[in-house]
């Protein structure tokens, strides 16, 4: 019997009325045979984890820029911590885990180097401004596998492109990646930062703490569990104290920890870097590596560059700020 239909009658015998079913997909932009063995949300996942920009998403920037220490997130493990939120909730709701998981896995795939830093300076310097959920799209639509995109379904592209807020997620799997994603970068941001040295744990707010916990593990439980909890059908939510402690945890990262610390101060260096590499490759476009007219006439030079830096792991970035604005010394040959 062909796997593929099993799994897929497995989906509509096992998963919630308002799971969205693999086999109700909108498909994909250009279309393709299906896999005999993999849904087409699973194959999904799978172009991800092995598109190059997945790959470099290890050496990107979370919160802390090139830290001392082997323990701090980077922005693949941060993807990875959302991916195992979003699937735990995903899992207690009877929604689809595939499709949670892919729009998990390609959420920040357009992320520059240096963290949200990198984000407002390649805003502020291109013309058409920068977003990264925006970028993640570009990325899975346009730029993996030498322009051709990897061709992914209308349910996980609609997730990545949402997955910031403004404009909810069609798709409660979306909706939850959304969630996953704060759940994520809160918890774990906060505990960087008191592995920095920038806070300590008593300084968590008490009231958010005597409503979510006093430890990492315990906060990260309260907040899956009350959306399993809270969530009814497709309208995925928190509850009113949870949502607001989560909103104050917020407000306290951001001026704790996300402005305005002595880890952040190195942060106005590297926006002169973006913005020095993008004046610089503006107006030498074929030291771009992958250059080519046909890009050029499609997107235009600075597009091209937006996509080139925004690409860039950290350490590629300043290898290449360091080739074009550092003198070297001069060696005979």
């Amino acid at each position: 019997m062909d796997i593929v239909s099993r799994l897929l009658d497995q989906e509509k015998d096992r998963l919630s009325e308002h799971a969205t079913l693999c086999a109700n997909s909108r498909g994909r932009q250009r279309r393709e045979e299906d896999s005999p063995m993999r849904t087409a949300f699973q194959r999904d996942r799978d172009r991800i984890i092995h598109a190059k920009a997945f790959r470099r998403l290890i050496h990107k920037t979370q919160v802390f820029l090139s830290p001392d220490g082997d323990h701090y997130r980077t922005r693949l493990t941060h993807t990875l911590e959302v991916a195992q939120i979003a699937r735990s909730i995903t899992r207690a709701l009877f929604l689809n885990e595939d499709l949670a998981e892919a729009i998990s896995l390609g959420h920040d795939l357009g992320h520059t180097p240096f963290g949200h830093a990198g984000e407002n300076a390649l805003n502020a310097v291109h013309s058409e401004g920068f977003a990264h959920n925006e970028q993640s799209l570009r990325v899975v639509d346009r730029l993996e596998k030498n322009g051709e995109g990897l061709n992914l379904t209308y349910e996980v592209r609609n997730g990545i492109l949402r997955h910031r807020g403004g404009v909810p997620a069609e798709t409660p799997e979306g909706r939850v990646v959304f969630y996953a994603d704060r759940i994520a970068y809160l918890n774990h941001d906060f505990d960087d930062a008191v592995r920095a040295g920038i806070l300590s744990e008593g300084d968590f707010p008490d009231e958010v703490a005597d409503i979510l916990g006093n430890d990492h593990s315990r906060r990260i439980n309260s907040l899956v569990l009350d959306i399993v909890i809270s969530s009814d059908g497709a309208d995925i939510r928190l509850s009113p104290p949870v949502e607001a402690a989560m909103s104050s945890l917020r407000q306290f990262m951001f001026e704790r920890v996300y402005r305005d610390n002595a880890a952040k101060k190195e942060e106005a260096k590297t926006r002169d870097v973006i913005r020095l590499m993008y004046e610089y490759y503006y107006a030498h476009p074929h030291e771009m590596a992958g250059y080519s007219e046909e890009a050029e006439a499609r997107d235009g030079v600075g597009q091209m560059v937006c996509d080139y830096i925004a690409g860039m792991t950290d350490r590629f970035a300043l290898g290449e700020f360091k080739r074009i604005f550092i003198p070297r010394g001069w060696h005979v040959m």
